[in-house]
């Protein structure tokens, strides 16, 4: 079961990696908020859908939970914005690369010191190298990104950082 959720967990990475293509595409056509606006009304369809088809009965509503457990709906705003904006002026490569970077960094700091309620998993040298070598490949990837772009690419990024 372990090896499936790692699987599962590695397909979900493709998808958002997919994902921040297109949104880069399009925000850039149709602008930043209205791409994560598509991003946000289609996803609350579809989960909808899946919740009224397969979502067994629970025990709880969201109404019964502790309240902060309600704020994470609002970290996917920030991310879809930041990715639709990054991927635009630095590729889906770094931007992917950064975001896994900060997730992996805050996660073991969740994990370590058991925070919004998750077991404790403590600090090792081994996670330390895994953060340190995630650093070295967004150094590497970000630096053969910005020395191997072609030049009309190059004046591309240039004219959209000037807007």
């Amino acid at each position: 079961m372990t090896i499936l959720m790692i699987v599962l967990a590695v397909v979900g990475g493709a998808v958002l990696s997919i994902q921040a293509a297109i949104n880069g595409q399009l925000g850039s056509k149709v602008g930043v908020f209205r791409s994560a606006f598509l991003t946000f009304a289609l996803g609350a369809l579809v989960t909808a859908l899946l919740i009224f088809f397969f979502e067994p009965k629970q025990t709880l509503t969201l109404m019964d939970v502790p309240k902060w457990q309600l704020l994470g709906a609002l970290c996917g705003v920030p991310y879809i914005v930041i990715m639709v904006l990054a991927v635009q002026r630095i590729g889906s490569a770094v931007a992917t690369v950064a975001v896994i970077f900060g997730q992996l960094a805050m996660s073991m700091l969740i994990d370590n010191f058991g925070w919004l309620g998750n077991e404790a998993i403590h600090f090792s040298a081994t996670r330390l190298g895994a953060v340190i070598c995630l650093g070295i490949a967004l150094f590497f990837i970000y630096s053969s990104s910005k020395s191997s772009a072609t030049p009309a690419v190059k004046k591309l990024k240039k004219a959209s950082a000037h807007r």
